[in-house]
């Protein structure tokens, strides 16, 4: 392909040569002619790539295939069923429903109702009237001894830490939890601003590296919980004995890639920990100490 290139080069070299000869305007088809010559033997002496070493020009398109295959594969190939983990279908309902307009195509449906594994839900014959059914299922978390029992929606936002996630992603889940009245887990990463000024309800998760109740040798600073566990969007505590897909030792980050951001939010971040505190003991003194806390809060207000 290479000699190819080559003599196909002078070929058209000349033959605009000689039609520019005859017809002095063509002599413009040097400005196509010309730098496909120059880009074809910078291909043929580059040593980066083999493919257009060996095939000068031509070989480009390899990448632009490569390039346009997700916009062909989505738009002319791919039809509304495929495509993972969502596909198109589910993908339009969010944004329908994001934008508040309709997302329900009536008389039908594109999936397959008869494919092995099809979900669906029947139409009782006899309904329950409106007003006898529960619009609002909650579960009540706390026994007899627990000073604040907290009755939580059955549908929450699961444990996603700010850091992972951006700000504005926290206030907007946050946010959305407040109005529709179900709680949001904070994940491991720490209780920061953006999970408290939305509004809504806040379960406090407490990984192996105690962000955002720690001390500079990443043990467990129990003033730091104490302050955060009774404030009132902090409605339940989640402490996490253990990572599950890093038993006993939990994550490590570098340290040099957390911003004051983010160590303002965990609190301070060394590169050893020197010793574990034994969680079992953080879980009986957790307890404790917000049943203390709250108590002292509420002969604060009477004294009030």
């Amino acid at each position: 392909m290479r000699n190819s290139f080559i003599l196909l080069s002078i070929f058209f070299v000349l033959l605009a040569g000689v039609i520019t000869y005859f017809w002095k305007p063509f002599v413009w088809s040097f400005v196509v002619i010309a730098p496909i010559i120059i880009l074809g033997a910078f291909d043929m002496m580059q040593s980066h790539h083999t493919l257009m070493r060996n095939f000068p020009v031509v070989g480009r398109m390899r990448w632009v295939a490569e390039w346009l295959r997700p916009k062909m594969y989505q738009y002319f190939v791919e039809s509304d069923t495929d495509g993972a983990p969502f596909n198109r279908l589910s993908r339009n309902v969010i944004y329908q429903r994001a934008k508040k307009v309709n997302d329900t195509t009536p008389f039908g449906t594109q999936l397959d109702v008869y494919n092995t594994g099809y979900e669906w839900l029947n139409h009782s014959i006899a309904p329950l009237h409106h007003d006898k059914v529960d619009h609002n299922p909650r579960v009540l978390v706390g026994g007899p001894d627990c000073k604040q029992p907290y009755s939580a929606s059955i549908y929450n936002v699961s444990a996603m830490s700010f850091g992972s996630l951006s700000k504005n992603a926290i206030m907007a889940l946050n946010g959305g939890a407040k109005i529709g009245g179900f709680a949001h887990n904070t994940g491991e990463g720490g209780l920061s601003p953006y999970h408290l000024s939305p509004g809504g309800d806040v379960f406090w998760q407490i990984g192996t590296g105690y962000f955002s109740c720690r001390n500079a040798d990443g043990t467990f600073n129990y003033d730091a919980f104490a302050e955060r566990a009774v404030l009132p969007n902090v409605k339940m505590i989640e402490i996490k004995l253990s990572q599950g897909a890093k038993p006993g030792h939990g994550g490590l980050s570098y340290c040099l890639l957390y911003s004051h951001r983010f160590t303002g939010v965990r609190k301070k971040i060394t590169r050893t920990i020197r010793r574990k505190t034994d969680r079992i003991q953080i879980v009986y003194w957790a307890k404790k100490s917000v049943h203390c806390h709250l108590q002292s809060h509420d002969q604060n207000r009477h004294s009030a």
